[in-house]
């Protein structure tokens, strides 16, 4: 052992078992507390390493417990010599690490010697430990080659606070790993959990030249519209592009198709019950899509059946003939084909003193010989095709009359609460942003149109390049049932597209939830590690370049 490890060492192994060892502390000792060569250390915090020499490597050991004496020795002393008394630290094995260089590895192969000497941890060991120690590296070009500028460099690790074990120690994360997982910040409230996420991604992007995050992406869903003030300054400075869009309900701020919803959001959103109102709700979207894709010729006999049996079951009802009339009439004007439409069917059901005009005439034409009825039909799926919101609430009229005709005769009792709440959504203004018309200008654009507009993508030739590195989504304004959905549909939506993309490292996106226990999206999606090849030699598939530097004094979140 060298003469500094002999210097920090901080008492003896007395105890060597399997899974646990005791260190009995040296009598100079006060209070756990060790006058080194380079500093004064506390060493019974629960969680801190001890270093014990064994051949050329230390067997690195987690402190666990603490004691003043062996439990089972009585002590005829008083109060006044407890201070001298033999103090004891329980540690357990956590790894093995080199002496001269070299990578830590977990896992005891060698275990020390009674009385083998205890040390305290030394910062560059803890460095190691954590593999934290090369703050710096080079920058890689584009499949592995050179880099532009020659001998630039990119930072592979973080400073992001102080260690509360370890006495002025940073803490520091490995940003492949840091930004490759799942990452939670919790404290009480006021605790600065949002200041410090703020300065995390402020120090993303203060690396002054050469290679830094402009190619990252990161999505805030921001719940207390904290984060605009914060990181605005950063795209002032033209560090990096900051786009904020307002989700407050209305048609004037952020909008989300309704289309892009999937069955499970759509009977989240309802509150359908799984038992009666789902089904229902699944046909209903299925018409939706049906009759939204009318460019399908081979779908036309699938609609004349469905229309067919929906209008003969009005028919059977026992309501008045004028009622019947205007429920066929309100049905036709959403739904209709060539053959079976309000111009073709109105003679038939014509209202003349009362009745109907020719009843017997319209079963003929819908379920005659010569009708529409299809046998062993299978209803299409839904598949995410534009349709107007309202068209939804007829479709749903429309699957409860088919079911009706096949004999279920107490459906619409049942799903008369999916149906209120589904009136309710189109009437509630902060439902606006979610309600769309088919022909409008959401239509135009599909599903990968918006997301690449989402992660900050704009068009370049036959590319796209990068415009924003962070986009915040300032949901301070609505109630936690729309943070719920609209978390919920993007993080699908963004995790969809990176599955299916080849390479799936190339465009990693990192979501943000503040408050993530208001959502369903707050378990944060695992995205591939970042490929950071430099931007620049790849202007049309932004690479991403998480270099990043924490400057003491610069950088600091600013808030309103």
């Amino acid at each position: 052992m060298s003469h500094d490890d002999r210097k920090r060492a901080i008492g003896k192994v007395v105890s060597v078992a399997a899974d646990r060892f005791v260190v009995e502390m040296h009598v100079d000792t006060d209070n756990f507390t060790v006058v080194g060569f380079d500093d004064v250390h506390y060493v019974a915090r629960l969680g801190s390493f001890l270093m014990i020499p064994s051949q050329s490597e230390y067997v690195v050991v987690e402190v666990v417990g603490l004691r003043e004496r062996d439990a089972s020795t009585p002590s005829e002393r008083g109060d006044f010599d407890r201070a001298g008394s033999s103090k004891y630290l329980d540690v357990v094995p956590v790894g093995m690490l080199p002496m001269r260089g070299g990578a830590f590895r977990f896992g005891v192969s060698v275990f020390p010697s009674l009385y083998a000497d205890a040390l305290y941890a030394l910062d560059g060991e803890l460095d190691r430990i954590f593999e934290t120690e090369a703050a710096v590296e080079p920058s890689v070009g584009p499949d592995g080659g050179a880099c532009q500028p020659e001998g630039a460099t990119r930072y592979r690790v973080l400073p992001i606070g102080k260690s509360v074990v370890f006495e002025d120690y940073d803490v520091k994360v490995r940003l492949n790993e840091f930004f490759g997982g799942h990452v939670a910040v919790l404290g009480n409230t006021g605790s600065g959990k949002s200041c410090t996420v703020a300065s995390v991604l402020q120090s993303l992007f203060c690396k002054p030249k050469e290679h830094h995050a402009r190619g990252a992406t990161f999505i805030v869903f921001d719940v207390n519209g904290e984060y605009h003030a914060a990181l605005s300054a950063s795209a002032k400075e033209g560090a990096i592009g900051v786009e904020r869009v307002v989700l407050d309900g209305t048609a004037a701020g952020f909008r989300l198709p309704h289309w892009f919803l999937e069955l499970a959001e759509w009977e989240l959103l309802l509150q359908a019950s799984e038992r009666t109102q789902v089904p229902i709700l699944r046909m209903a979207l299925g018409l939706s899509t049906l009759f939204s894709n009318a460019g399908a010729a081979e779908l036309n006999s699938v609609r004349n059946h469905i229309l067919a049996k929906c209008i003969t079951q009005i028919m059977r009802d026992d309501s008045s003939s004028p009622s019947k009339h205007d429920r066929i009439i309100g049905i036709l004007q959403r739904f209709s084909t060539n053959e079976i439409n309000a111009a073709k069917i109105r003679p038939y059901i014509a209202i003349n003193f009362g009745q109907m005009a020719n009843p017997a005439g319209l079963d003929a034409y819908l379920v005659g010989p010569n009708g529409f009825e299809l046998e062993d039909l299978k209803l299409p799926a839904y598949q995410n095709l534009p349709f107007d919101f309202a068209a939804l609430g007829d479709a749903i009229d429309l699957a409860i009359l088919y079911a009706e005709a096949h004999g279920n005769r107490q459906i619409r009792d049942y799903c008369s609460q999916m149906v209120t709440r589904f009136q309710a959504l189109e009437d509630r203004p902060e439902y606006e942003f979610l309600r769309h018309e088919a022909g409008g200008a959401a239509a135009d654009n599909g599903e990968l149109e918006f997301l690449t507009r989402l992660v900050g993508l704009t068009g370049k030739g036959t590319g796209h390049t990068k415009a924003n590195q962070i986009i915040i989504i300032d949901m301070n304004d609505v109630e936690d049932e729309v943070v719920e959905l609209v978390s919920a549909v993007i993080a699908r939506m963004l995790f969809r597209l990176l599955r299916r993309a080849d390479p799936r490292n190339r465009f990693p996106i990192h979501l943000l939830l503040e408050e993530a226990h208001r959502s369903s999206g707050g378990a944060m999606r695992r995205q591939p590690a970042p490929d950071r090849t430099p931007l620049r030699r790849r202007p049309s598939v932004p690479a991403v370049d998480l270099a990043m530097k924490r400057r003491a004094g610069a950088c600091r979140p600013k808030r309103d």
